[in-house]
């Protein structure tokens, strides 16, 4: 595509449709449910390779894309990130190893994260199928009142008119392994705009998913914070999951830096960021604390511009990400 975006859906076996509901959303099989860690191996998990969309395809996205409109904006509104409850341990002196020392200040263009904490557990790896294809994104658990709540991008989870399938969140994925396991989807929803249209402004989707052994997912990894009409021009930390080279899906990326609004055909936040496909759905976090890994997400890996390398768009969270939000906490 010459003048367009490029959507990130980027790391894109058979399994069972969501039943698309009324209001925008996907339910899940709960039968279908029951296979799904079996179902992502980690064969597969490694294999879901990065799926570009065609030119034909980007080029039929760029009226979708311009939009001279301002996405809607309401009050600000914060939710503090929550860590899960753990025992309480006897203090020992903690020394610390070349692998536990935090990356660095901003700007980062793009490398591996490893600076622990929270976000580590709380950003993981999205498989799905899509057009019978074994697909990739990323995501993160947010603080919720289901205590079940994941943020990705909204093309990971309906793209061309059609819900993904088998879709599983594996927080803290490493090279095929699942630490905290492979987490169903019962539901996955995404904006009026995004369902509607697939509006790029909009591209913000959500998951709600079962227990898992009798455990709620952010009592497992814990659930980062939000922030809802923050404004432009922040600084901003992103992860994810890139796939395409120079990455390979097989560990934590982040970018950070001072974002800018679009001066192009979109309203979304951009960021200098080399992270490629398999990263969309990772968080935006302003407010980050690089000692604990927690932030409040405020956007996520979106699109980018072919003509302009090294750069990602996430799009703006205001009314409509706040109210997906809240049908996701309370389902």
């Amino acid at each position: 595509m010459a003048a367009a975006g490029a959507l990130l859906a980027v790391t894109l076996p058979a399994g069972s449709a969501g039943a698309a509901t009324p209001d925008g959303a996907a339910d899940r099989s709960p039968t279908a449910q029951s296979s799904l860690s079996a179902f992502w191996t980690a064969d597969r998990m490694r294999s879901a390779t990065p799926l570009d969309l065609t030119s034909d395809a980007s080029k039929s996205r760029t009226e979708t894309l311009r939009s001279d409109a301002q996405v809607p904006r309401g009050t600000p509104r914060k939710v503090l990130p929550t860590l899960p409850q753990l025992p309480q341990l006897p203090k020992v002196p903690k020394v610390p190893s070349a692998a536990s020392l935090l990356p660095g200040v901003l700007p980062q263009a793009g490398g591996p994260w490893t600076g622990g904490g929270a976000v580590v557990k709380t950003t993981g790896r999205v498989f799905f199928t899509y057009q019978g294809r074994s697909a990739s994104c990323s995501g993160d658990a947010v603080t919720s009142t289901n205590k079940s709540t994941v943020i990705t991008a909204g093309h990971c989870v309906k793209l061309e008119g059609a819900w993904h399938t088998d879709w599983v969140f594996v927080p803290g994925y490493h090279d095929g392994e699942a630490p905290y396991g492979k987490w169903a989807a019962t539901k996955t929803l995404s904006t009026p705009q995004w369902t509607a249209s697939e509006d790029i402004n909009y591209d913000v989707g959500a998951a709600v998913v079962a227990p898992l052994d009798g455990k709620k997912l952010t009592d497992v990894v814990g659930g980062q914070g939000l922030a809802f009409n923050p404004g432009y021009n922040k600084q901003m930390y992103a992860f994810g999951y890139p796939a395409a080279a120079p990455y390979d899906g097989s560990k934590l990326i982040y970018c950070s830096g001072n974002t800018f609004k679009d001066p192009l055909l979109s309203n979304d936040h951009g960021l200098s960021c080399n992270m490629t496909g398999g990263s969309s759905g990772g968080p935006w976090f302003t407010s980050f604390d690089e000692s604990t890994g927690t932030g409040l997400q405020s956007s996520v890996n979106s699109f980018g511009y072919q003509f302009l390398p090294d750069t990602m768009f996430g799009p703006y969270f205001g009314d409509d990400a706040k109210n997906l939000y809240n049908e996701a906490q309370a389902s």
